[in-house]
């Protein structure tokens, strides 16, 4: 028999997140809060029935999971400590590449902070009931010429935005310096930037990376 109220896990280092997250489920879902990834895949694992969990894709709380620090790791590690779980991937900026990702790696939904709180509710609800919700914003923000990169020269560009230089980005991708660099070139044409600086603020300011 279906519980009168659903239980929902919002997973964000960000308190002030968390508490809206609570007043906007207040009365339709039992809402509990973790701060941080690893802590939210242990509460999933040990409790089962929570029916929906909100995970925060930004980078600045990411913590490696199995090897993985990309903000795609705690979506994976949900997907695999409960196959049933609503997941609802919340990012920063909707964008559409990364709701494809996100969708790819496990995500049931996907919504932007910035977008307005009843998406995110939809999006809760949707995914409550495993049916997958896009924020309207993400299916129309692509950025400038987003779509040309490669996931391997994403992963490189984040990499480069995180302050890795070619051969520290070689060694946690396990690949030759010169294959970092051959991608760098692809990239800086694919952007249209002059160098490595020029393409990280492009990508930035179209959401490609955070």
């Amino acid at each position: 028999m279906r519980r009168e109220v659903r239980r929902c896990l919002v997973i964000d280092a960000h308190p002030t997140i968390r508490l809206g997250v609570r007043n906007l489920l207040a009365g339709r879902y039992e809402v509990a809060e973790a701060s941080d990834w690893a802590t939210g895949v242990e509460m999933v694992t040990q409790v089962e029935d929570f029916d929906v969990a909100i995970v925060d894709m930004s980078r600045n709380g990411a913590a490696e999971m199995n090897g993985d620090d990309s903000p795609l790791a705690p979506i994976r590690a949900l997907r695999r400590a409960r196959s049933g779980l609503g997941i609802v991937a919340h990012d920063a900026r909707p964008h559409r590449l990364a709701a494809t990702d996100a969708l790819n790696a496990g995500a049931t939904a996907y919504v932007g902070k910035s977008s307005p709180p009843d998406q995110l509710a939809s999006a809760v609800d949707c995914a409550a009931e495993s049916e997958r919700f896009v924020d309207p914003a993400a299916r129309r923000h692509t950025g400038p010429r987003s779509s040309t990169l490669t996931r391997r020269q994403r992963q490189i560009l984040q990499l480069f935005a995180d302050g890795g230089r070619t051969a520290e980005v070689a060694r946690r991708l396990e690949l030759s310096s010169e294959t970092v660099r051959a991608h760098t070139k692809g990239i800086l044409a694919r952007l249209g930037a002059r160098d490595r600086a020029h393409a990280v603020a492009k990508a930035l300011r179209s959401g490609m990376i955070v």
